[in-house]
């Protein structure tokens, strides 16, 4: 995992500057991790298909849209050197606007890593975060990540929702296993 983050251009970058991020329990997650594997794995460039930079922290402090924009103009700022948009949410909040976006409630988050556990496929469950050394929290382990395989997480995501990811994914790494959703679906 430590080759594929000193390699990466921008995971590198961004965790080289880890401290100026300086958001609560912070990580950077997501599928930018898997598709730098991908990229890795398939021979490609080591942004190919990577579409953002995800940047997630846990205040519930601060619940305000507001802040969440402040956090993410400032990180955006500090980040406008890199060839990708960057995205940062504020898990804590996550619950105030799911139902609108995705049509169904969901509890609160307790932390960075209770909201990772519920991320779309478990190759993308996983966080960053440089503290004195590499820190990774990947609640279904690293075997779909490292091999590479797509397998959806069903907890709380609807089969659309996997498929479309799916569709973008298989466009731009057609050697990608991605799993039917029936299997996910079977394990809820």
């Amino acid at each position: 995992m430590s080759g594929l983050v000193a390699g990466h251009p921008a995971i590198a970058e961004i965790l080289h500057r880890w401290d100026e991020i300086a958001l609560p329990d912070a990580c950077l997650t997501g599928s930018i991790v898997a598709q730098a594997r991908w990229n890795e794995l398939f021979g490609f460039d080591p942004l190919h298909g990577i579409a953002d930079v995800d940047i997630v922290y846990f205040d519930p402090d601060d619940l305000s849209d507001e802040a969440e924009k402040r956090a993410e103009l400032r990180i955006a700022a500090l980040f406008r050197d890199l060839p990708l948009r960057v995205d940062v949410k504020n898990q804590a909040r996550v619950h105030l606007w799911y139902a609108a976006k995705f049509g169904h409630a969901i509890a609160p988050y307790r932390s960075v890593a209770d909201a990772i556990g519920t991320y779309p496929t478990t190759a993308s469950a996983i966080g960053l975060r440089r503290t004195t050394e590499l820190e990774v929290i990947a609640p279904f382990g690293l075997a779909d990540l490292l091999r590479p395989v797509v397998r959806a997480n069903a907890t709380q995501i609807i089969e659309s929702y996997f498929e479309a990811k799916a569709a973008r994914w298989r466009h731009h790494w057609p050697d990608l296993e991605i799993l039917p959703w029936s299997e996910a679906a079977s394990r809820r």
